[in-house]
Formats: structure tokens, sequence, C-alpha cells
């Protein structure tokens, strides 16, 4: 499908074109804001924003350095998101195809949710995949501690998720620049542990300026990926018509 915002103008074109990298963006699974198209779908915007908010959270409560993984009950919870986020999608893709779902009729709500515990989830065993990666010491400490953190977690994204429910015009900006810093920052995040790999740079870091290069490289990479694709699916999509 041609992205939608080949049609827009302005900042929305411009981000939205982007964002076609990684998104499908078709319009009856995405949300409104004003009239407006979001620039991801509710599944994708569920997802890396649930994601962005984890490793926000992490940071905020002093565990940038976090190295552990949550413990097991926390790990089944999150293995339960998972679950649910990957059969929520494989009934709406089903329903997509054949106009009947194979267990209950899908909604934007349904794919927000998913999405954003899928998110949350990743950034919970992501964070400190990474930080293992690249510290010399990490911290021995974990980014999430136990189910009541969890559940406190789940409620600034239980918030959100009513907001864009309610269609709140003045949030369409702010989406717009959150959209593309989470999914800049998701990809930035698993490309820098594929180059402290492949450079032979793991364990290396001991102070954040030592961060600087295998996060700028990473970076890179994600803008090559997402604008890559986005401009390969538009390349296609022209010679279809």
């Amino acid at each position: 499908m041609q992205s939608p915002f080949l049609q827009a103008s302005g900042l929305l074109q411009y981000i939205g074109l982007f964002l076609s990298g990684v998104c499908h963006q078709f319009p009856d699974h995405s949300f409104f804001l004003a009239g407006v198209h979001t620039p991801l779908c509710a599944r994708c915007t569920g997802t890396y924003l649930g994601a962005s908010f984890g490793l926000c959270y992490a940071w905020l409560r002093g565990r940038s350095r976090a190295s552990q993984l949550p413990p097991a009950r926390v790990l089944a919870m999150l293995g339960a998101f998972i679950a649910f986020w990957a059969i929520d999608g494989l009934n709406s893709y089903v329903h997509f195809l054949t106009g009947n779902a194979l267990l209950y009729t899908p909604n934007n709500l349904l794919r927000l949710t998913a999405g954003m515990l899928n998110g949350l989830s990743l950034s919970a065993l992501i964070f400190p995949l990474f930080n293992s990666a690249l510290w010399q010491a990490p911290a021995k400490a974990r980014a999430v501690n136990g189910l009541g953190e969890l559940g406190g977690m789940l409620l600034p994204i239980i918030a959100l998720e009513v907001l864009l429910q309610a269609n709140v015009g003045v949030l369409l900006y702010p989406l717009l620049l959150a959209d593309v810093l989470s999914v800049l920052l998701m990809l930035t995040i698993v490309n820098s542990m594929i180059v402290m790999i492949l450079l032979r740079w793991e364990n290396r870091a001991e102070h954040w300026r030592q961060v600087f290069l295998p996060l700028s490289l990473g970076l890179v990479l994600s803008v090559v990926e997402v604008g890559g694709i986005a401009l390969l699916r538009y390349m296609l999509w022209s010679k279809l018509l």
C-alpha cells in the first residue's frame, strides 16, 4: 500500500513518509487526532511508545546501567503480554485478509493495548542485554523489580490510551515527535548492540562519553534502515502505478 502521507504537507508529510519504513499505516488501523491520520498504526504506536516509556522509567529510577533481567514472576507476566500481542496481531491479520476474526472483532484500542504491553515487555528484556554488552562494569540491578512495580508502570500507559481514545487534538504534534523519537530510540539500541558485537566493542565503556560512538553508529544505521525501507516502498509502489 502506498503511504497515505504522500498527500499530506509540511512536517506531517516528512514524518509520515519516514515512518512508512516501519509501519503499514492502514487508516482503519490507525488513530485520527483532530481529523489527522497519525503516522503509526495503533499497534506500532503502542509498541514503540510502550518500549520508550519502559526505558525512560528505568532511567528515571536510577537504573540506567541495569543489567539484570526481571524476576521470574515478572518475566512470566511479560511473556503473557507478548503472547497477547501475538494473538491479537494474528486475529487482526486474519480479519484483515478474510473479513472474519478467529477470536473476536479487532479494534484500535486492543491493538494499542497489545502494542503497549509488548513494547513495555521488550524494554524490560532488551535494556539489560544492552547494558550487559555496553558497560565494563554494568550495575547488578533489574530494570523492573517486581509485579507491584510493573503494575504501577501500567498506569501512565492507561492514561495515554484514554487520551488517544478521547481524540484530543492537541496531542497530534507531541505524538508525531514521540513516534519518531521512540522508533529511533529502540532501533538505535538494537543496532548499537549489533555494532558492538561486530566490532568487538563489548564491555568497554566506563563513562558515558565512551558510549557516544557506538550509539552514534547505531543511530545512523537506524535512520538509513527506516529511510531506505520507506524509499523502497515508494519506488515499488510508483512502479506498480
